[in-house]
């Protein structure tokens, strides 16, 4: 295992520090990942360094995974679209005031956005 020392002023690294990108050119192969463990230990060696090969999916996309994802693009084209639509503006942000401080309430614009927009698309597309 690596034995990692920071420099000053680096107190914690958590997450990828090098991802492996879709241009072969301009990316490293490999992932590199560092943790810092907070927990009190008698042992100093509490940084943590990581590789990770890159992946190549060998299987095609499930029937699932498809409309999962014109799900996502379905719903994200309309957030943004419903976002700069000033004729809903107004109303929008009077209905998403008045649920925020509920208990299941979106707390952010676009999270309650994207709440309305999901609805409407499960309503129009019952079976998936």
């Amino acid at each position: 295992m690596a034995k990692v020392e920071w420099s000053a002023g680096i107190d914690t690294v958590s997450g990828a520090l090098a991802k492996p990108g879709k241009n072969p050119q301009h990316s490293c192969q490999k992932m590199l990942l560092g943790t810092h463990r907070v927990a009190e230990t008698t042992s100093n060696d509490c940084n943590r360094l990581y590789l990770r090969r890159k992946v190549q999916r060998k299987s095609a996309l499930s029937q699932t995974e498809k409309a999962n994802r014109i799900r996502f693009k379905t719903v994200a084209q309309a957030v943004a679209e419903r976002r700069m639509d000033l004729s809903k503006m107004t109303t929008d942000q009077e209905a998403f005031l008045a649920q925020r401080d509920e208990p299941n309430g979106k707390r952010t614009m676009r999270s309650y956005l994207w709440k309305l927009e999901m609805e409407t698309y499960d309503a129009a597309h019952p079976n998936g």
